[in-house]
Parts: C-alpha cells; sequence; structure tokens
C-alpha cells in the first residue's frame, strides 16, 4: 500500500534512512520503507518541492507538502483547441474552393441556383425583340395565358407545357424568353443547363426537383433552361456511344417533373437550344416540349427591324439608309448585327467624329467578315500584281454573267490570318432556291481568279486554295445530292447530315451506299463540271482581256475599288455572240 505524506516527513525519512529506494518523477517522488509500518504500508509518496526552498522551510521547523493542481481540463482543451483551429482553416479553403467551382455550401448542394427575376429585373418586353416576328406571334399566346388563365382557358385549352427555342448561336432565343416575362410580367427562373450537373452524384436530380418545387410556391411563373442540351443529351448515344450516370439521372427527374406538374397552375418551362439534334426523344415528345420554335436567321426586313433597335443608343447619320446595311449583311444574326453597331460607333469614335456614318458600317462589316487590315504585311510587286489580276477576275466574271449581286468594294489590302485580297457583294433579294445554272456561274465566279492568273502570268499560285475548295464542293454536292448529271441521273448518293429534332444521325459514321464504278463515275462527273466552270471564266476573261489589264491596273493604285469605280461590263452572252460575229 501506498502512503501519501508532506515533504517535510520525506526528508525526514531520507535523513533517518528509512528508506531502501526511491523513484522520481517530475512531479512526485515514491519511496520504499525498509521496513513497513503497523498500518501495512510499504510505500511512501509526496509532491515534489524546490529542494532550495526545502531547505529554507526546514530550517524553521515547518511542516510543509506539495500540491498538485488538478488541470485535466487545461489539458483537454491544449490538445482540442488546435484541432478545432485545423479544421475550421480547412473548412474555411474547402468552401472558398466549392463556391469558385460553383458548388456553394455543402448543405446548399442540392439547392437549385436558378436566378430569380421579377418584372423589374428583366427589363424586356417584345418592343425590345425585332426580326423574329413569327416567334413572337407563338409566344404570345403563352403571355396572353399567364395574364389571364381563366379567360384563356375558357373551352378547355390550356397551354403547352414546354416551349423549345431552336435556332443558331445569337439568333435571340435568350431574349425572346425574357420578353416573355417581361410582358408577362410574373416571376422568371433562369438557369443554365449546365449548372444541373455537378461532381456529387444525385445533385442534378436535387436541383432539379428544388428548381419546381420553388416554380410551384411562386405560381404562375416562367422557368427558362438555356443551353438544354447540355441537360437533355440523348441517353446512351455519343462519341463512345456509353452514358453518364449522373446526367443520365438528371435528365430522369426533369421528364419525371415535366409529367408531374399541371400547367393550369400556370408554370411554363421555356428552354433553348442550337442543337436540337442531340436531344433526348422523349424530352420532344408531345406532353412534354408541346410547341417547338425556330427562331432562325434574320431575313433582310428583320436585318433592317433588328437595326433600327439597335442604333436607337448611338448618334446616327440621319441621311443613312438602314435597308442598304441589311444587304450588306446577308446571314448576321441579331447578336451579329448588335456587334456591328457598337463596332461602327467604336469606329467613329476612334475618328472623333460627331455621328456614325455609313463608311464606319462598311468599315465595320469588313473588320468582322475578313478580318483586320494587315497594312504592315508587305507584299512584293509581282505578288501584288497576282492578287490585283485574282480580284479583278473574280469581279468582272460576277459582273458578266446574271443573276449575281451588286459588287460592294474589291480591294487587294490583306486582312485576317491568310486573305491577300477581298471582295464584298451586296445582293439584292435573300435567295432560296438556286438553279443549275447558277450554281454553274457560281463556280465559274470563284475559278475566275485562277482563270485570270493562268490566262495573265501563264501560273498557278496557292492564292486558289479557298476558291478550289468551295468550287469542289458544289460541284460534288450537285453531283451527288440535287441529281444534276445526266449519267448519274435523278439519283441521290450521299444524305444530307443536317441536325433535325430528335435525331441524332451526326454522330454515326457517313455510309457510302454505292459501288466502287459509281464512285469513279461521281469523280469524274465532278471533274467535269469544275472543268466546264473554269473553261466559262477563262472565256469570259478573254473577251473582257483589255478590261481585265486596265481594271488590275487601277486597283493596283487605288488599293480599293468601290463599285461605282469597277467597269460597266456587257452580258457575257452578248458580248460572246459580238465576239464571234
Amino acid at each position: 500500500m501506498i502512503e501519501t505524506i508532506p515533504y517535510s516527513a520525506f526528508q525526514t525519512m531520507l535523513k533517518n534512512d528509512e528508506l531502501v529506494e526511491i523513484s522520481i518523477s517530475t512531479t512526485k517522488i515514491r519511496g520504499k520503507l525498509k521496513l513497513p509500518r503497523s498500518d501495512s504500508h510499504e510505500y511512501i509518496e509526496t509532491v515534489r518541492i524546490e529542494p532550495e526552498f526545502a531547505k529554507d522551510l526546514a530550517e524553521h521547523n515547518v511542516e510543509f507538502a506539495g500540491v498538485i493542481e488538478n488541470n485535466w481540463f487545461t489539458q483537454l482543451m491544449s490538445w482540442i483547441l488546435p484541432a478545432l483551429v485545423f479544421v475550421g482553416i480547412w473548412l474555411f479553403f474547402i468552401r472558398k474552393v466549392a463556391e469558385k467551382q460553383g458548388m456553394g455550401g455543402m448543405m446548399s448542394v442540392g439547392k437549385s441556383k436558378a436566378k430569380v427575376y421579377v418584372e423589374t429585373d428583366t427589363q424586356v418586353t417584345f418592343r425590345d425583340v425585332a426580326g423574329v416576328d413569327e416567334a413572337k406571334a407563338e409566344l404570345e399566346e403563352i403571355v396572353a395565358f399567364l395574364k389571364d388563365p381563366t379567360s384563356y382557358g375558357r373551352l378547355g385549352a390550356h397551354v403547352p407545357k414546354g416551349v423549345l427555342l431552336v435556332g443558331p448561336p445569337g439568333t435571340g432565343k435568350t431574349l425572346l424568353a425574357r420578353a416573355v416575362a417581361g410582358e408577362a410580367a410574373v416571376p422568371f427562373f433562369s438557369i443554365s443547363g449546365s449548372e444541373f450537373v455537378e461532381m456529387f452524384v444525385g445533385v442534378g436530380a436535387a436541383r432539379v426537383r428544388d428548381l419546381f418545387d420553388q416554380a410551384r410556391r411562386s405560381a404562375p411563373c416562367i422557368i427558362f433552361i438555356d443551353e438544354l442540351d447540355a441537360l437533355g443529351r440523348a441517353r446512351g448515344v455519343g462519341p463512345m456511344m456509353g452514358g453518364h450516370d449522373e446526367k443520365e439521372h438528371t435528365l430522369n427527374q426533369l421528364l419525371s417533373e415535366l409529367d408531374g406538374f399541371d400547367p393550369q397552375q400556370g408554370i411554363v418551362l421555356l428552354s433553348a437550344t442550337n442543337r436540337p439534334e442531340i436531344l433526348d426523344p422523349a424530352l420532344l415528345r408531345a406532353g412534354r416540349f408541346d410547341r417547338q420554335i425556330l427562331v432562325d436567321r434574320p431575313d433582310k426586313r428583320g436585318r433592317v427591324d433588328i437595326l433600327k433597335v439597335h442604333t436607337k443608343k448611338i448618334s446616327l447619320d440621319p441621311q443613312i439608309n438602314q435597308e442598304e446595311i441589311a444587304a450588306l449583311t446577308p446571314g448576321f444574326t441579331g447578336a451579329d448585327l448588335a456587334n456591328l453597331v457598337n463596332e461602327a460607333a467604336i469606329l467613329a469614335t476612334r475618328r472623333k467624329a460627331t455621328i456614325v456614318t455609313i463608311e464606319d458600317f462598311t468599315l465595320a462589316i469588313e473588320r468582322i467578315v475578313a478580318g483586320l487590315e494587315k497594312r504592315n504585311r508587305l507584299l512584293n510587286p509581282y505578288e501584288r500584281n497576282v492578287v490585283a489580276h485574282h480580284e479583278i477576275g473574280h469581279a468582272l466574271v460576277r459582273l458578266a454573267l446574271p443573276g449575281f449581286e451588286t459588287i460592294h468594294k474589291v480591294s487587294i489590302i490583306p486582312r485576317g490570318i491568310g486573305a491577300l485580297g477581298y471582295s464584298i457583294q451586296r445582293p439584292t433579294e435573300d435567295r432560296y432556291l438556286m438553279t443549275e445554272d447558277e450554281l454553274m456561274n457560281k463556280m465559274a465566279v470563284l475559278l475566275a481568279g485562277r482563270a485570270a492568273e493562268m490566262l495573265v502570268f501563264n501560273k498557278l499560285s496557292t492564292g486558289a486554295a479557298d476558291d478550289l475548295s468551295q468550287a469542289t464542293n458544289i460541284a460534288r454536292t450537285m453531283v451527288t445530292r440535287y441529281g444534276m448529271n445526266e449519267v448519274l441521273g435523278q439519283v441521290t448518293y450521299s444524305e444530307e447530315r443536317q441536325s433535325f429534332l430528335g435525331q441524332t444521325e451526326s454522330y454515326l459514321p457517313s455510309v457510302r451506299n454505292y459501288g466502287e464504278q459509281t464512285a469513279t463515275q461521281i469523280d469524274n462527273a465532278v471533274r467535269d463540271l469544275i472543268q466546264s466552270a473554269y473553261d466559262k471564266a477563262t472565256d469570259i476573261l478573254e473577251t473582257y482581256r483589255q478590261t481585265l489589264d486596265e481594271s488590275a491596273a487601277l486597283l493596283l493604285e487605288k488599293e480599293t475599288l468601290s463599285g461605282e469605280q469597277l467597269p460597266k461590263v456587257r452580258p457575257y452572252r452578248e458580248a460572246r455572240l459580238n465576239r464571234i460575229s
């Protein structure tokens, strides 16, 4: 047994030689008695005291003993506090990383990240949308239902559950959706399809559920999912013909929600995509996305309307004819036209003008279409002469053949990455069909640059590489798709690989459904068409050889010629008949 004694008693025992052995720790001393005491204690234990201090106390015959404080809590906290600080710092950095990746806090992983707007936030109405009149008319029904669902459904009709806006990038699909929300004056939930899928399994499905729960509590409202193809890609289809479980779970949840909500509640789902061919067919069936609206590139009248909207924000020359600008921008989308107006305003500001003129718009179009001017790219005199005859060759054949656009400008100033010269046309009207003769004439124009080089210099150069590629594509399409060859007949030998709603054939490899003999005939037919177009271009340039040389010399001198400065030539057939006679 161990008896605890004062330190002074320990010193007395030590002096009286009563201890056999002792063991010393940092705070205590334990000793073994030579003779056990009557109370059966064999060991004694005492708390250590500083020797010097114990000596002073012993001189005054004071009984003294050490006391050990109960500091277990302090020791415990000395372990816990550093661990808590470390965990806190770790969670702080983890949260920052999660926020940067768009995941938010751990408790909000499954929450929808849709941005909610009210009418005053969107600030967009149908007055701000132009060039897509048919799409606006379709969406006006959605607005009418959301404003007055009772009277709109008096005959039993209900608003479509889902409306899918389909069209090329920049045509105004997102703007249309925001305009619907602004006109209907209802909450507008806006989210991108890519924001549903995260690194954690099940997050996308949870966010879809949360989004529709919020919408039900805010009905009537509009849910807008931009870039739907990021969420609704066809299941089990891809470059490796495999699926992605997390994306499929998210898509399945979206399909379930579309089946589960009642359109009478006033919830409308709008979505936009420029890749409808990869969407899952189950997403596009009736009862989910009931209405699919094409938002296509605007025609000339639509481009004029779009320009009127965007030019309200700049100081425009009152003499500008916006139809002339629209004629110079075939194929431009609404976003392209907005960028064009901004570029023109920047160019006018750069030259310290007070208004934006037609010259600013022309330069802006050239910069967007052809690229930045490379005046520092110096060509030697021979190359400049070749480029001048090349560009004038294109222009003369275009002017001599019927059915082509008016030439706006021809230039030999290098632009962009590889363009040593360029020409800009002003279309007289939008075209949707082309005849065989028109396609042949188009190939003749493309090959006229090389024909001019061969006619004048009797040498071939690499400057016609892009022209040859375009001409070959036209000739092959005429033979294999349009049936414009007598030998091969009215047969299609290649399928058009364009995007259709609900189909995913773009992932499949091209299949040749004809034999080697037919392939040889196709190659020969393509070569014959290109040679025929090249011969026509050469014949036209021989007819106007003097005009070719004079115009090329003028272009070398001026570097840029407007349409008014180009020569007036007679139609090719008339000039050819005069030459023969």
